[in-house]
C-alpha cells in the first residue's frame, strides 16, 4: 500500500518526536511541519529531517493542497480542538496530543466535526502500550482479581522553574489547563480505560510551590465512586523536589490485591492473587527524557503504527475521540469539585 503522508503542527518536543518517527517508519512519510516561531522549524535539520517549512496553518493548507493525509496537532493544550476542527474541515484525518481538549464542550465540537467531515480523529495516550496497563486491564477485564473494591491512584511529580520557564504557555490556565492535563492526564486515561467513568467527586486543589503561576494547581486529592463498583482515589502534586517519584495504581480486589509503580507505572511492584502466577511481562521503553525532567513512556511509535493500519483498514483505532473526550470530563468533575473550574 502507499504510504501515510503526514504533517505535524508543533515543532516542540513532542512534535519532534512525531516528526522523527514519522520520518523513519517504513509506512509513513513527512511531508510539512508548521510552527509560528521559525527558529524551531531550524531544528528540523538537527533531526535530519527535510520537510516543507510553514509558520501558519492557513498557509499549510493553501500549499499542501491536501497532499498530507493526516495532521499531528502538538500545540500548546489550548489549541488542540481548535486545529483539529478547522484542519479536519480543510479535509485532513488528525492525531491530537494529550489532552483532547480543555473542556468537555470543545471535545464535543471535534467529535460533531468528525461526524460531519467524516475524517477520522485520534487521541494520544501513549501508556494504553506499555506491558504493565495491557496487563493490568486484562486482570481487571477478565475479573481475575474479582470485583473492583478500592483504587488508590499516586501521581507525585517534579516540575519546577527548570519546565516553566522554557515555553511561556506552561503554566497558563488558557493554554497549558492545569497538571491533571498536562503531566498527569495519561494516568487518568488508565483510570478510565481500566475501570471506567466517576461520579459522586469531592476533591481539593491547592497550589504549594508554584506562586507565579496565577490560578493554577500543582497539588490535589480526589475521592470517587466508579459507576462500575468500587471506590477511588488520586493524589498528585508536581511539588516534589529535584525529579519525578512515584506514578503507581493500587487495586484491592475480592481475589487479590496488586500495584502497578515505579516513576511511571512501569513496573508491577506487587501481585498477589488467588490461584494466579504472575507472568513475565516484557520490559517497559523507557521514559521521554527532557532533560532537567521526564515524562511518560517513550510509546509514540505505536501511536503512529495505530494511525496506519487503522486508515489502511488493518485495525481499529486504540484511542477514539469518544474515549479522549471522556477524560477530559474526568478531569473536569475533579477540578470542578475541588473549585478549581467553576
Amino acid at each position: 500500500m502507499n504510504k501515510i503522508k503526514f504533517s505535524v503542527v508543533g515543532f516542540g518536543r513532542i512534535g519532534q518526536r512525531h516528526s522523527k518517527i514519522i520520518h523513519e517508519y517504513k509506512d509513513s512519510e513527512l511531508v510539512s511541519i508548521v510552527d509560528t516561531n521559525p527558529d524551531q522549524l531550524e531544528l528540523s535539520d538537527s533531526l535530519d529531517l527535510t520537510p516543507q517549512k510553514f509558520t501558519d496553518i492557513e498557509t499549510f493548507v493553501a500549499a499542501d493542497a491536501n497532499q498530507s493525509d493526516v495532521v499531528c496537532i502538538a500545540t500548546p493544550n489550548g489549541f488542540h480542538t481548535e486545529y483539529a476542527i478547522q484542519l479536519m474541515k480543510a479535509g485532513y484525518h488528525v492525531v491530537i496530543e494529550k489532552p483532547m481538549g480543555l473542556s468537555a464542550e470543545s471535545c464535543e465540537n471535534v467529535l460533531s466535526t468528525m461526524i460531519e467531515t467524516g475524517k477520522q480523529a485520534f487521541v494520544v495516550k501513549q501508556n494504553r502500550y506499555s506491558p504493565p496497563s495491557k496487563w493490568l486491564k486484562e486482570v481487571i477485564d477478565q475479573k481475575i482479581i474479582g470485583e473492583v473494591l478500592m483504587v488508590q491512584t499516586n501521581c507525585y511529580w517534579n516540575r519546577d522553574e527548570r519546565y516553566y520557564s522554557t515555553s511561556k504557555w506552561r503554566g497558563t490556565r488558557d493554554l497549558d489547563g492545569g497538571a491533571l492535563f498536562t503531566q498527569f492526564s495519561h494516568f487518568i486515561d488508565l483510570l478510565y480505560w481500566v475501570f471506567g467513568d466517576i461520579k459522586n467527586v469531592n476533591a481539593v486543589i491547592k497550589n504549594f510551590t508554584h506562586p507565579n503561576l496565577k490560578d493554577f494547581d500543582d497539588s490535589g486529592l480526589a475521592q470517587f465512586e466508579f459507576i462500575n463498583g468500587g471506590i477511588g482515589s488520586l493524589n498528585y502534586s508536581t511539588s516534589c523536589w529535584g525529579q519525578n517519584m512515584e506514578s503507581s495504581i493500587t487495586v484491592v480486589g475480592t481475589k487479590g490485591s496488586l500495584k502497578v509503580g515505579g516513576q511511571y507505572m512501569n513496573e508491577i511492584e506487587y501481585c498477589h492473587i488467588e490461584n494466579y502466577e504472575m507472568p513475565e511481562l516484557p520490559e517497559t521503553n523507557p521514559p521521554n527524557d527532557y532533560g532537567p525532567y521526564k515524562g511518560s513512556a517513550a510509546n509514540h511509535h505505536y501511536v503512529i503504527e495505530n494511525v496506519v493500519n487503522a486508515l489502511q483498514g488493518k485495525e481499529s483505532v486504540t484511542t477514539n475521540v469518544f474515549e479522549g473526550m471522556k477524560v477530559v470530563g474526568f478531569i473536569d468533575k475533579i477540578y470542578r469539585a475541588g473549585g478549581f473550574i467553576k
